[in-house]
């Protein structure tokens, strides 16, 4: 303890004058000769610290750089799945293809570095090509879940004042089939600073709404354009997403996030505190990460930040408990099961009410492949987080790792 506590003396701190440069581990997610980097830290305050001016960065490269390398070892970059059972895997090379088709279409219709795009989208893979072509151009992310209501997304929304939309038709949770078509038409209505609306059928192909694009035609470009399509080079603080505080005690404020920092920041919690690792390396060769969340939580955004490390990200789209009329808390560990994921992450909530339903996973022997549960939200009690432990002791995971 005494040598822990030593470190952090006054006397062993050195002030950011005194900092070197670090390219060889900067270099991992910035490009930086051809960008004239000079510094670490060239604005010493808070607020307004500046890190690593004339550094360049793009949260697309980071994941691009692995297509080639998964794609050899067989790695998908997506498996999704949902309540109606149905199952995708998109490969690296298509998760490429479709975002810079998609790309190249922002960027026609007017999308400059800077500009909002505002999504309504629930946790499909259609949701990551959107959010990875849109910071590919530059342009800013902002999403909100279609559980949320007209108003509700209205108050976040109003005030980035987006240029695009993309909205999603409708959706099934818990169950049941819920159409989102007049809620998306309504968001454009109240929102003067849409120029373009790209709808997503995910729950009836043929559904259309008046004046918008379909996303399946956009993403289906598959020309020499796209091949060559390459993400902008963007300065370190560029900003990435908004995201949005609860609204508890007035609007929702919207919180920005830059490229540089989010990549440094997403890539230390995976690699580094979750020991989540790369797909396509041997000592995590055929790695699968998945963390429940809606879009509406920043645990979306930590989920899919897998993809930068390389790592096949698994999602599910629906409720965890299934059928809200005949409630089943095995299904998103039946999910696991079947995917063999190998880090399984959930709300605090989830392992406390799996704990209440006597969920038994002994029936599940796929979830063998799992060795760490992570969990976030609320506090996780010491009863939840025994049951867990004593669930994959049972199924022959005897070290567990919680995080």
């Amino acid at each position: 303890r005494d040598g822990v506590l030593n470190v952090y003396r006054e006397d062993h701190v050195k002030a950011p004058e005194e900092w070197q440069p670090v390219p060889g581990a900067l270099e991992a997610v910035a490009r930086l000769n051809q960008a004239g980097w000079h510094a670490v830290l060239a604005t010493n305050r808070m607020p307004g610290a500046q890190w690593f001016p004339g550094a360049q960065v793009n949260y697309l490269h980071q994941v691009l750089r692995h297509v080639e390398p998964a794609h050899a070892a067989g790695m998908p970059a997506i498996v999704a799945c949902n309540e109606r059972g149905q199952r995708r895997e998109l490969g690296w090379p298509e998760l490429r293809r479709q975002v810079a088709a998609l790309a190249l279409h922002l960027r026609a219709q007017g999308v400059q570095p800077g500009d909002r795009v505002a999504a309504y989208l629930p946790n499909i893979p259609e949701a990551m090509v959107a959010f990875l072509a849109t910071v590919g151009i530059g342009a800013v992310w902002s999403i909100c879940a279609p559980d949320m209501g007209t108003h509700a997304v209205l108050d976040r929304f109003r005030q980035i004042e987006p240029t695009v939309l993309i909205g999603v038709d409708g959706v099934t949770y818990g169950g049941r089939d819920m159409d989102r078509c007049a809620v998306l038409q309504e968001l454009r209505a109240q929102l003067p600073s849409v120029r373009h609306v790209l709808l997503v059928n995910d729950l009836d192909a043929t559904k259309t709404i008046a004046d918008s694009a379909l996303f399946t035609d956009v993403v289906a470009r598959n020309d020499a354009e796209v091949a060559a399509f390459e993400p902008l080079w963007l300065p370190f603080d560029h900003p990435l997403w908004i995201v949005y505080s609860s609204g508890t005690t007035g609007l929702p404020k919207p919180i920005v996030h830059g490229h540089g920092g989010t990549v440094i920041v997403a890539l230390a919690l995976k690699t580094l505190h979750n020991d989540v690792g790369c797909s396509y390396q041997p000592n995590n060769f055929g790695e699968r990460f998945h963390w429940y969340s809606s879009t509406g939580w920043v645990m979306w955004n930590a989920q899919m930040s897998g993809l930068l490390n390389g790592t096949t990200c698994c999602i599910y789209d629906g409720n965890p408990a299934g059928s809200k009329d005949r409630p089943d808390w095995t299904t998103l560990w039946r999910f696991g099961a079947e995917l063999g994921v190998t880090f399984f992450g959930a709300g605090a909530a989830f392992f406390a009410n799996c704990l209440k339903a006597g969920v038994d996973l002994s029936a599940l022997p796929g979830l063998k492949t799992v060795r760490a549960l992570g969990t976030t939200g609320s506090p996780l009690s010491a009863e939840a987080q025994n049951w867990g432990t004593a669930q994959f002791n049972a199924l022959g995971v005897k070290d567990i790792w919680w995080c």
